[in-house]
């Protein structure tokens, strides 16, 4: 089916508020006089539909259980990872032209826009983070990067089965939960900083109300007090965006007992750490870091984005957090490795290790009983 049918029944389907199901395009092919042979309509239908209103070639991979990311590199070629690590799935999109094409009609959906005066984009359809760039900016070719989060967030008893001394760190962590301490989530890409936040927030007792800040909405707790703030780009002319750290700031006029930035990265650490500091208890987000030991640096870094002094950083920091969480990719799984407690000693945010895993084992460091104990 060439491109402009395929645009005029989107057009068609989009443009009522009707659920977009399989009998309405069954329906609407039907009114538009193309035939569908009755051996290959459920084919046909389910890959219109993934054309029309859903992820295009790349939807086939979403579904599939176990992935966590389906990427399009600048070749045309289709990556997902997940449970198996990154897989290429020999499957392509023909040409530039239909990468591209798919990559605005993706972002378009999600409510951005993707463009030469704007080649990088991101957004949320269902339960997809998308994130797309394209030419020149993307020198190979347009790339697709699909992040997947699953309808259910899993449990911290589930993600424990696949931890290195799952007893322990559980135990830890579900005490780090009910003391209400202060914390952040650190490790690289695609670690599982995230899927852990979420099963630590759904252990949160359910008379407290959670409020989540996030650039895009990724964060699912099993909750029922969870209320979503999301940052906004702003227009052609830059008018209308909503950055992180105002909504941090929003969240303080709304009674939070659990205020969550999904992942810091920029100037809003300073609204966050200055709720910690003004009794917001029970905290907590998520950094990029690539070891404990990198954590005090890379605040030190993001406070520069605010304007603040090192120092400054370092000794709001220490008051306000508590722990930081270490977690890792290894041998496919994702598992936290390392807990380190947070003091101020001689002018610096020293990390103290509290729980580390070797091997098969969690030894327990000196920052275990203040903490912990």
């Amino acid at each position: 089916m060439d491109e402009l049918k395929l645009e005029a029944l989107r057009e068609k389907l989009t443009s009522s508020a009707e659920p977009v199901t399989a009998g309405r395009i069954a329906e609407v092919v039907r009114a538009e006089g193309l035939a569908l042979a009755s051996g290959t309509t459920a084919q046909l239908v389910k890959a219109l539909r993934d054309e029309l209103v859903g992820l295009g070639p790349l939807q086939q991979f979403v579904d599939t259980p176990g992935v966590t990311d389906v990427v399009l590199d600048g070749h045309g070629q289709i990556w997902t990872d997940g449970e198996h690590g990154l897989c290429e799935t020999g499957e392509r999109i023909g040409s530039e032209e239909q990468a591209r094409a798919l990559a605005r009609r993706l972002v378009s959906v999600a409510g951005g826009r993707l463009d030469e005066g704007h080649p990088c984009a991101d957004g949320r359809i269902g339960n997809c983070r998308i994130h797309a760039v394209i030419p020149p900016i993307a020198v190979e070719g347009t790339m697709i990067s699909v992040r997947v989060s699953r309808g259910s967030s899993a449990t911290l008893e589930q993600l424990a089965g696949q931890w290195a001394a799952p007893e322990q760190w559980l135990a830890v962590i579900q005490a780090l939960v009910a003391q209400r301490r202060n914390l952040l989530v650190s490790g690289a890409t695609g670690s599982g900083k995230t899927s852990l936040l979420a099963a630590m927030l759904s252990e949160v007792p359910v008379r407290e109300r959670i409020v989540i800040v996030e650039d895009t909405t990724e964060l699912a707790p099993d909750h029922p007090h969870v209320l979503h703030l999301q940052g906004r780009q702003g227009n052609v002319e830059g008018a209308g965006r909503v950055q992180m750290g105002q909504l941090v700031r929003e969240t303080l006029r709304m009674r939070p007992d659990r205020l969550i930035v999904g992942e810091c990265r920029g100037a809003e650490l300073r609204d966050f750490l200055t709720a910690m500091n003004t009794g917001h208890s029970g905290a907590g987000g998520t950094v990029h870091a690539n070891s404990p030991a990198a954590v005090p640096a890379r605040l030190v870094a993001m406070g520069a984005l605010a304007g603040l002094a090192p120092e400054t950083v370092t000794v709001q920091a220490a008051a306000a957090l508590d722990a930081v969480i270490h977690v890792e990719r290894r041998s496919g799984q994702r598992m936290p490795v390392a807990l380190s407690a947070l003091t101020y000693d001689g002018g610096r945010l020293q990390m103290v290790p509290a729980l580390t895993t070797e091997g098969e084992r969690a030894v327990r460091g000196p920052g275990f009983e203040g903490l912990l104990g």
